[in-house]
C-alpha cells in the first residue's frame, strides 16, 4: 500500500475478501445467485408467546416483506432491491431473503401479530402451553338390557 492509498483509505488493489469473499464459487458462504439469503433471527418465549425478531434493514414492510404460516412453520420472505447509484464499495446484501422457523406446535394463524421498526421485524405467536394435553377420559354410558337390543348391530346370514 502506498502512502497515498493509506491517507485516502483506498488500497491500490481490492481487499482479498473482494476477490475471494462470500460470492466466490467453492468457498464457504457461496450461494447461487438465485438462492435467497438467510435472515438473521432471534427467538424468545415468554408467557406462552414466541417472539421472533428478524434483522431486515432497508426493507419496506408494506411492499418487501411477507409472512406465511403453514401448520407449525413460520416463513419470512423479503426483498431488498439494489439501488441504481454507482458504488465504489458495498457490503450490503441485496436480493431475496428467506427464513423458515419450526415451532413446537401448530400456529394459531389468526393470533399472529407482526410489526416493523428500525429495521427489525417482530412477530409474536401465542402458543398453547406445552403441558396442555389432548388426552381425555371418555365416560362409559351404561345401557339397559332392553336398550341394548336396539343398539346391537343386526346379524345377517346364518345366525340364530
Amino acid at each position: 500500500m502506498t502512502r497515498h492509498d493509506r491517507e485516502h483509505g483506498h488500497p491500490a488493489l481490492p481487499d482479498f475478501d473482494d476477490w475471494f469473499g462470500r460470492s466466490f464459487p467453492g468457498l464457504p458462504g457461496w450461494r447461487p445467485a438465485s438462492a435467497a439469503h438467510s435472515i438473521p433471527v432471534e427467538i424468545t418465549r415468554r408467557d406462552g408467546v414466541f417472539v421472533l425478531r428478524a434483522e431486515l434493514p432497508g426493507t419496506d414492510p408494506d411492499h418487501d416483506i411477507a409472512i406465511t404460516v403453514d401448520d407449525n412453520l413460520l416463513t419470512v420472505t423479503a426483498e431488498h432491491p439494489e439501488t441504481e447509484e454507482d458504488k465504489e464499495h458495498s457490503e450490503f446484501r441485496y436480493g431475496s431473503f428467506r427464513r423458515t422457523v419450526r415451532l413446537p406446535a401448530a400456529i394459531p394463524v389468526d393470533a399472529v401479530d407482526a410489526s416493523y421498526a428500525d429495521g427489525i421485524l417482530t412477530i409474536r405467536v401465542p402458543m398453547p402451553d406445552e403441558n396442555t394435553s389432548t388426552a381425555r377420559t371418555v365416560p362409559v354410558r351404561r345401557v339397559n338390557r332392553s336398550d341394548a337390543s336396539r343398539t346391537r348391530p343386526e346379524r345377517h346370514g346364518g345366525g340364530r
